[in-house]
């Protein structure tokens, strides 16, 4: 037997030193997620009455009626986003919020003109059919007279590429539907909407005159869908327009049996200098750390096809009422909550950017970005780029969140107003709603405020608030993502 004593005695000191290692390790704070965890689980009732709050005496669905009968049309760099600025601010100054003001960005202004038409002028039988149609985001006119050439449809940039020389001297009509069988309607968007982004771009490279393209949407009417698109240096500039879903499918079954069809597109867009609009601010202040930053924000500019109700009034009011939500319940967050209305999201993004470099110095402060730019439906969830540990406690905050049905944190980021933000580490977020309904509306005459359901609105603005306030009421603050990585410059 004397023989074990040393192993024994071995395996004591082995099992003392994981002890005494385990020990350091939880006093290091390398293993804090229970004491978090419970911090979080400690807000549960006052979760669940700001939402019966909200249900009851929510003031989003409001606030949104007066937005689009007050400042209905709101394209950047225009008087109607002008008075939506001013509109606004006199809304958060009313709601008492702290530290209300403007911040100065210069904005592109862009005007898409008084009835654009496309018209079939042949075959004989077709003439004088019109299809409804709007310009995207950008055009630049056509002659008073119009563009009238023959039309030639390709399903994607690809397919123009490698038939190019047959599009000289022709209209270009892109045909590529969003994949209905996708369930995520983003990645059904994203997968159509370069023909549209980038469509002139390439067209006028191998010689077209003008682009047609089909509505990027989800809804099968003759509402067309407008939205950006760019240019390229170097590249000559040509006319392009939506046609509706409807509209799509008829040019597309004359092209299918018949030959030389021609159309007649006409367009009085208009590039304007640039004018200098705003960002709006307001905030709670911090009752602690006034110093530490959360920023929750839509966008105030919107395309004048619709009212901009869900794209982003919604977003916007999501956030006004965020704020005037914890308020309300006379809670007092330990960190500033910041809520910023950003001009220019929908064509330059001018507002969040400028946003950032005004703040710069204060980023390291700045803890979380949440947007809403996804509509006023029926809360689903939160996306995040949050790192391991960071994702861990806005899973939690969202489990508080499960009946309301937000209660997954998805991988993911935040809005595009946020995203400058991603260089400095502040985690982002967005807040997303169900996204089936959201493509029949986006950038059409079917975006107005009778689309907005109120319950949902209402619902939804209760989700933000609980994320950011038990976020920026949290013992300890959330640390920064790593930084990216700078790409190498050639």
């Amino acid at each position: 037997m004397s023989d074990h004593k040393p192993l024994t005695a071995f395996f004591l000191v082995l099992i003392s030193a994981f002890t005494l290692c385990a020990q350091e390790k939880a006093a290091s704070g390398e293993q804090p997620n229970k004491a978090v965890i419970k911090e979080v689980r400690g807000y549960r009732t006052r979760i669940r009455e700001m939402i019966r709050t909200s249900l009851k005496h929510g003031q989003a669905y409001e606030h949104l009626r007066e937005m689009c009968a007050t400042v209905p049309k709101r394209v950047s760099g225009s008087p109607g986003a002008a008075a939506a600025v001013l509109w606004a601010k006199q809304l958060m100054e009313r709601l008492e919020f702290d530290n209300v003001h403007l911040e100065e960005v210069m904005v592109p202004h862009w005007e898409p003109g008084n009835n654009p038409s496309l018209r079939v002028t042949s075959p004989a039988n077709a003439e004088s059919t019109r299809l409804p149609f709007t310009p995207l985001g950008g055009s630049v006119p056509t002659p008073l007279e119009g563009i009238t050439a023959e039309v030639l449809e390709v399903q994607s940039i690809g397919q123009l590429r490698r038939i190019g020389d047959q599009a000289k001297g022709k209209i270009v009509f892109f045909n590529r539907p969003m994949d209905q069988t996708l369930l995520s309607t983003g990645q059904a968007y994203g997968g159509a909407v370069r023909q549209r982004t980038r469509g002139a771009a390439e067209a006028g490279k191998v010689g077209a005159v003008a682009v047609i393209v089909r509505s990027v949407s989800t809804r099968s009417d003759d509402a067309p869908h407008t939205g950006a698109m760019s240019y390229q240096d170097g590249v000559e500039k040509i006319p392009a327009g939506a046609v509706s879903m409807l509209g799509a499918d008829r040019l597309s079954a004359l092209l299918k049996n018949k030959k030389g069809v021609k159309v007649c597109l006409k367009l009085d867009s208009q590039w304007f200098k640039d004018e200098l609009s705003y960002n709006v601010i307001g905030e709670i202040t911090g009752s602690e750390k006034p110093d530490e930053i959360l920023v929750v924000g839509g966008h105030l500019d919107a395309w004048t096809t619709g009212d901009g109700a869900h794209d982003d009034g919604a977003g916007c009011m999501h956030s006004v009422e965020a704020l005037r939500l914890i308020k309300e319940m006379g809670f007092k967050p330990k960190r500033t909550i910041r809520c910023v209305l950003f001009m220019n999201e929908e064509n330059g993004l001018r507002g969040g950017r400028a946003y950032y470099r005004a703040h710069l110095a204060e980023m390291d402060k700045h803890v979380l970005a949440l947007e809403s730019d996804s509509g006023g439906f029926t809360p689903r969830g939160f996306s995040s780029d949050a790192h391991k540990e960071a994702k861990i406690v806005l899973d939690e905050i969202a489990k508080l969140l499960v009946n309301a049905g937000a209660g997954k944190v998805y991988g993911g980021g935040g809005g595009a107003d946020v995203s400058p933000m991603r260089a400095s580490g502040v985690i982002l977020m967005g807040f997303r709603p169900d996204g089936h309904r959201y493509f029949d509306l986006h950038h059409s005459r079917n975006d107005v405020f009778s689309s907005v359901n109120e319950r949902e609105l209402e619902l939804g603005a209760a989700c933000i608030a609980s994320m950011l306030y038990v976020v920026a009421d949290l013992k300890d603050t959330l640390k920064h993502n790593p930084a990216p990585k700078q790409r190498a410059r050639r």
